[in-house]
This record gives structure tokens, C-alpha cells and sequence, in this order.
């Protein structure tokens, strides 16, 4: 049995659960693959200003809002697994309208950014949708009850992967292909994406007797607003620095981070003190942002991504767990889009940000971002952490 300070770890070999994941790290590789295929195409190529290129990441973290209020009544409803393959259609979709606008020569630079707008905010609803379904509905049913705390915590790392995983491809394939090719291969991960879950068979279950359209549950978490907080200013750091970083060198580091956050879960936090994680992870994110901030010499090249890695994998990992065990198991989808919610809106305000104030001045923007990650800091340490302690279910 898992206590609050257990680390948990990947023990779950079956089938379905592995699907699932799958899925979930090929549709979350697809939308991060945008983080550097956008501003390619708005600022490399068509010569658009950082404030409309900020404004397409930013309208994209709206959308992730949009329709969740409807996910518990569709999940209900229809099949769990069609919702899903549905929400992911309507992201392939999004991707074909990004290839045709791209290649379309009768529109001007203005009409594209303004259909882009409604593109992006149609991609982050569904998104949303999909991730929501896959993470807090279908992976839960796919697993034993004993093991779902186990299998959320593993299926969480394969997004957290697609942070870095997602950018570089983006920078490998734009090496010796186009942005449009680019964006037909989004579109092809997707698809993949919907088939790893047709791949699974899901018992039909049968809906409750008095199904509310629009709710909160399966979305939004309420209780859990100064979790959501304290995680979204973390995340907001994290997509500062991706807005300012291009280099396959930056995202292939920050993969090691992430390796070496899993690893230090295993090993360095077992028998730590709760607060540790955040705490350290925090540290080291300062430590970076101070390390490039002071130098920019070859091996701080190599050292400050590793050090932001791995302090945003060791808070990723534990504010999951705080999100499930806030509430009960009958909470524990609405937890974990909550925590997605989190996690998605921080980078996509950190890329708007970024874009929008700060694309002239790194270091203003590494100071905005030291100045953040201080905040999050304080916030968890005088406040955050004892009510969480406070608060929790279980």
C-alpha cells in the first residue's frame, strides 16, 4: 500500500495500460511539437509580430477550458473510448486546417492569424477532451483498483517526456523537411494515437440515473484551487524558457532531467520529508535560471537544462500525487484533469509571456522567471504545503 511519501514506481507491464500511454505521449508529442513549429512559421516565415505569435499560445490555454464543463455527461452518455477518438479526430482536424492554411496563397498574412486563433482554440478544447477521457477515465478503468494511484503516476511520466520529446523532433524533422510535412506528421501521431486506444476493448458501463449536462465533475476541482495555483506559476517558468530556446541541445539536456528525476524518486526522496520534493525541485530551477542567467559558456549549456529537468519532473510528479489524494477515489478523474489543467494553462501562459514581453531580452525574461519561481517557493512553504496537509482526504 502506498503511503504519502512512498515514491511510486513502474510495475504496471500489462497491455492496455502501455496502449493507453502510448496514446497519451503521441497526442501530447504532437501539440508540444507546435512550441517550435509556430513561431517558425509566424516570425521565420511570414514576418508576424511576437505579440500575434503570443496570442496563438495563449488562446490555445483558453481553449483548454472550453467544453470540459460537458466531459462527465459525454463520458456518461456515450463510450468512454469514442469520446476520446473523437476529441482526437477534431486535433487531426485542426492539424489539416493548420497544413492548408499554411500552403492556402490567397489569404493574407492577417486572415491566416486570425483563422490560426480559431484553429488553436478549437485544438486546446480538444485536447483537453481527450486528455482528460484517456488519463481520468480510460487508464483508471484499464487497471485494478489497487493500482490506479500506481498507474496514474506511471502514465504521467510519458507526457512529461513529450515536454522535450515534443520540441526536438519539431527541430530534427525541420532540418531536412518543411513545416507543412511537419504538420502532416501531427496529424499521423494523432491517428496513431485513436488507434492505440481502438486497440483496447473497454466493458460498457451504464450511466447514472440523473446525468448533468454541464458540471465540474470529471473537470475542475474547486478545492484544489491553491494546488492549481502554486503549480500554474511552476509551469509558467517552464514555458518562459521554452519561448526563449530553439536548440535540440536545450531539450535533449532537459530529457536527461527528467531520467534523472525518475531516478532520484526511486532512490534520493524515499524517505524524505514530504515538503522535500517541491522544495529541492524548486532549488534547482532556480539554480538553472541563475546558471544562465550568469553564464553562457558551453558547459552551462549543457547543465542548466538538466538542472530545470529534473526540478520540474520532481514537482510534476509529487503535486499528482497531492492532487488524487486531496479528495476521494470517486474524485479521482476530477483531480487529475485538474492537475492537467494546471500544468497545461502555466506553459501556455509562460509561452505567452515569453513571446509577448520578453522576446528581445533574455534577461529580463530569466528574471521574470527567477522572480516567479521565488513566488511559487514562498507560496508552497508559508502557505501551500500546510494546507494541503490540512485538507487532504486520504
Amino acid at each position: 500500500m502506498y503511503t504519502q511519501n512512498t515514491p511510486i514506481h513502474v510495475k504496471l507491464w500489462h497491455r492496455d495500460f502501455w496502449l493507453l500511454s502510448t496514446a497519451n505521449l503521441l497526442m501530447t508529442i504532437a501539440m508540444y511539437m507546435q512550441f517550435l513549429l509556430l513561431p517558425q512559421w509566424f516570425i521565420g516565415e511570414i514576418g508576424l509580430s511576437y505579440f500575434k505569435l503570443a496570442t496563438v499560445f495563449g488562446l490555445s490555454g483558453i481553449g483548454l477550458f472550453a467544453l470540459g464543463c460537458f466531459c462527465s455527461y459525454w463520458v456518461q452518455r456515450y463510450r468512454r473510448s469514442r469520446v476520446c477518438i473523437n476529441a482526437l479526430f477534431a486535433m487531426l482536424l485542426s492539424f489539416c486546417a493548420l497544413y492548408f492554411l499554411y500552403e492556402n496563397t490567397t489569404l493574407s498574412y492577417d486572415e491566416k492569424y486570425f483563422l490560426t486563433l480559431i484553429v488553436r482554440f478549437i485544438q486546446g478544447a480538444a485536447f483537453c477532451i481527450a486528455h482528460i477521457v484517456l488519463s481520468g477515465t480510460l487508464i483508471i478503468d484499464a487497471c485494478e483498483s489497487f493500482r490506479r494511484t500506481e498507474a496514474n503516476h506511471s502514465s504521467a511520466w510519458f507526457t512529461r517526456f513529450a515536454l522535450s520529446l515534443g520540441p526536438a523532433l519539431t527541430i530534427i524533422l525541420l532540418s531536412f523537411t518543411t513545416i507543412k510535412v511537419t504538420f502532416v506528421i501531427c496529424a499521423v501521431l494523432c491517428l496513431a494515437a485513436a488507434l492505440c486506444i481502438l486497440l483496447v476493448n473497454f466493458p460498457f458501463k451504464a450511466p447514472e440515473d440523473t446525468l448533468c449536462k454541464v458540471t465540474l465533475d470529471r473537470f475542475f476541482l474547486p478545492q484544489g484551487k491553491w494546488l492549481f495555483l502554486n503549480l500554474t506559476i511552476i509551469t509558467t517558468v517552464i514555458g518562459l524558457l521554452i519561448s526563449s530556446e530553439q536548440t535540440i541541445t536545450f531539450y535533449g539536456m532537459m530529457m536527461v532531467g527528467f531520467f534523472l528525476a525518475l531516478l532520484s524518486q526511486r532512490f534520493v526522496f524515499i524517505n524524505a520529508d514530504l515538503k522535500s520534493e517541491i522544495t529541492v525541485g524548486l532549488i534547482l530551477i532556480l539554480v538553472s535560471l541563475l546558471l544562465h542567467f550568469s553564464d553562457n559558456n558551453n558547459a552551462i549549456t549543457f547543465i542548466y537544462p538538466v538542472l530545470a529537468g529534473c526540478g520540474i519532473g520532481i514537482i510534476g510528479a509529487r503535486f499528482l500525487l497531492f492532487f488524487i489524494k486531496l479528495k476521494g477515489h470517486c474524485q479521482r478523474s476530477t483531480s487529475q484533469s485538474t492537475y492537467f489543467l494546471s500544468w497545461e494553462f502555466g506553459l501556455s501562459v509562460g509561452l505567452f509571456l515569453g513571446y509577448a514581453f520578453f522576446n528581445e531580452n533574455k534577461n529580463q525574461l530569466l528574471i521574470c522567471a527567477m522572480i516567479l519561481s521565488c513566488l511559487a517557493l514562498i507560496m508552497y512553504l508559508s502557505f501551500t504545503h500546510s494546507w494541503y496537509i490540512k485538507n487532504k482526504d486520504r
